[in-house]
């Protein structure tokens, strides 16, 4: 785990929680890290079950869009399941504009999110 690392990452049984630890998640650097980090973590487990939480992010850009997908086919290929939650109002609005809300699984909470899992 890199010491200047922008996620907390959690192990909760077999479920992998991602929390970002930046309120804005814009620069192209800090989305290639995060994004790699995130593949560091999923490429190390099977099937893996990923929550990532996004309760402390106020701004998200477009890039940062393009690297969940990337997560979410990373995850698929594994045969996991990826799960978001706490996305803040404005930004979910994005996710509809961009139909990415229908990619994706969505929930208000962690707590619901991580009841989904099967």
């Amino acid at each position: 785990m890199a010491k200047d690392s922008h996620l907390l990452i959690q192990r909760d049984r077999d479920i992998i929680r991602i929390e970002f630890l930046d309120k804005n998640i814009l620069e192209e650097a800090l989305i290639q890290q995060i994004g790699e980090e995130i593949a560091q973590v999923i490429d190390r487990s099977g099937n893996p079950k990923v929550l990532i939480s996004f309760a402390n992010v106020e701004h998200l850009s477009s890039a940062a869009l393009g690297t969940l997908i990337t997560i979410n086919n990373k995850v698929r290929q594994k045969e996991g399941q990826l799960r978001l939650s706490n996305i803040d109002p404005q930004i979910y609005e994005v996710f509809v504009i961009t139909k990415l809300n229908k990619l994706f699984q969505i929930f208000d909470t962690a707590e619901k999110a991580l009841s989904s899992f099967k």
